[in-house]
């Protein structure tokens, strides 16, 4: 998978909320740039070692773009740049300090399987989705 064509989001495939996040990405990128793949199958963990992630944790979302890896918070408004009207907005807050956008990140990662769930089965993603797995 080019990174340099296509934006590559890793995400935990075990979260509902992250789940609905990546529906949420594919219904709103219309020109298809961005690929998919949970960060615990292995067709990610070339990209994973790669990268020097191996040790990456499920409650991190990982982009890579043009041979760079954003996690956290820069990756999420890196990815909403890309989704258009008003989503594009996101990318404002990256002026923020990064250790303050990663402290509202991770407060919203340590509760999501609390108030979204977490699934053990392996859901069968819409034909759109299944197009852009890795």
């Amino acid at each position: 998978m080019d990174s340099n064509t296509h934006g590559i989001v890793l995400y935990d495939g075990e979260c509902l909320f992250c789940h609905a996040s990546m529906r949420f990405i594919v219904d709103r990128d219309r020109e298809g740039y961005f690929r998919f793949g949970a960060a615990q199958d292995e067709r990610a963990q070339p990209l994973l070692q790669q990268y020097g992630l191996t040790d990456i944790t499920s409650s991190t979302i990982v982009l890579v773009e043009r041979d760079q890896v954003y996690l956290r918070s820069t990756a999420a408004l890196r990815i909403a740049r890309h989704l258009g009207w008003p989503w594009t907005l996101m990318a404002v807050f990256l002026i923020v300090p990064r250790p303050v956008r990663d402290a509202v990140y991770d407060a919203v990662a340590s509760v999501r399987h609390r108030l979204f769930g977490r699934t053990d089965a392996c859901e069968l993603p819409s034909e759109a989705i299944r197009q852009r797995l890795i």
